[in-house]
């Protein structure tokens, strides 16, 4: 197979000072509380108590962004959510990110990447490649997704896999990552593969429309929804979800 650049086209590494907010240049900020499909139960804002750098010594450059999950005083949920739509998008490429996850009942992180065209042809015929999703109840066990038309949902074809020896994905950073090549996806933890879709692993007569779009990425900590369930009283709040560094290469 063709080999990836060895520099990457795109990166940050959230090595701006502590404190400061997102790289505006790069990322922009979802808000709202609509429940975002998924009857999640989080407001999103650009706040700095929900996104922010931190000094971090674990992290690449000792710095690392961190998208913080918040409860209330009114017993409602605050958190953020991330994209480079319209600011950068990539078609085929390696798309990887060195992150350190939450964990708790109905907590939800997650990385991915959505069709760039998905205000003309909405969701799923857009495209959705999910290069990582946990949920928190299931601390050590990460799910790699693909959402298109007639196979989104519950019905996009997953796979999972779960760190040995009842280690958890807050224990320490990990690298997650999707080789996105024609007519072929294969998903990796620590440069593991645990997933890998084609044409051929459609439903009959589903169309694979990932070789002719690009996509722009997302990073979220959502609270609550159908899949992950709901926080009760063994969740703890806040919730902080480290985002090393994010690299694309093409």
């Amino acid at each position: 197979m063709t080999p990836f650049s060895t520099t990457p086209v795109w990166q940050d590494e959230f090595d701006q000072p502590v404190g400061s907010g997102p790289d505006a240049s790069k990322w922009i900020h979802d808000l709202g509380d609509n429940g975002w499909g998924n009857k999640e139960l989080q407001t999103y804002t650009d706040s700095r108590e929900n996104s922010f750098v931190v000094a971090d010594p674990l992290a690449t450059n000792g710095r690392a962004l961190v998208l913080k999950a918040v409860r209330t005083a009114a017993g409602t949920y605050t958190s953020a959510r991330l994209k480079t739509k319209g600011l950068f998008a990539i078609g085929h490429g390696r798309i990887e990110a060195r992150l350190k996850l939450p964990q708790g009942q109905g907590i939800w992180p997650a990385f991915w990447m959505m069709g760039t065209h998905i205000d003309t042809t909405p969701w799923p015929a857009c495209g959705e490649i999910d290069v990582m999703e946990m949920v928190g109840h299931l601390p050590g066990t990460l799910y790699g997704t693909l959402h298109g038309p007639g196979y989104s949902g519950q019905h996009g074809p997953t796979r999972s896999t779960v760190l040995p020896d009842g280690q958890t994905f807050g224990d320490a950073y990990h690298v997650f990552a999707v080789d996105w090549r024609p007519g072929r996806i294969d998903w990796f933890v620590d440069g593991k593969g645990f997933h890998t879709v084609t044409p051929a692993d459609l439903p009959a007569g589903a169309q694979w429309v990932f070789d002719n779009i690009q996509c722009f990425l997302l990073l979220n900590l959502a609270v609550g929804g159908v899949w992950p369930g709901y926080p009760d009283e063994t969740t703890r709040f806040p919730q902080e979800y480290r985002i090393d560094y994010v690299r694309v290469y093409a």
